[in-house]
């Protein structure tokens, strides 16, 4: 198998170009989950709404 040779910079961005072009911007540079959103309160509220909707057959959660 022939070794990979790392891609230069200016390479890259070619090849992410070519790629938009052809899929779209199929990934954001930026995910919901490498942000963090929402007050404590609000991320609390959250937690708790999931404590409530677990099925009574998996027992008391606490």
């Amino acid at each position: 198998m022939p070794e990979r040779v790392p891609l230069t910079p200016a390479e890259r961005e070619r090849r992410r170009q070519r790629l938009a072009a052809v899929f779209g911007d199929v990934l954001p540079e930026q995910t919901r989950d490498d942000v963090r959103e929402g007050t404590e309160r609000e991320r609390a509220d959250h937690d708790e709404q999931l404590r409530r909707d677990v099925p009574p057959h998996h027992g008391p959660v606490g």
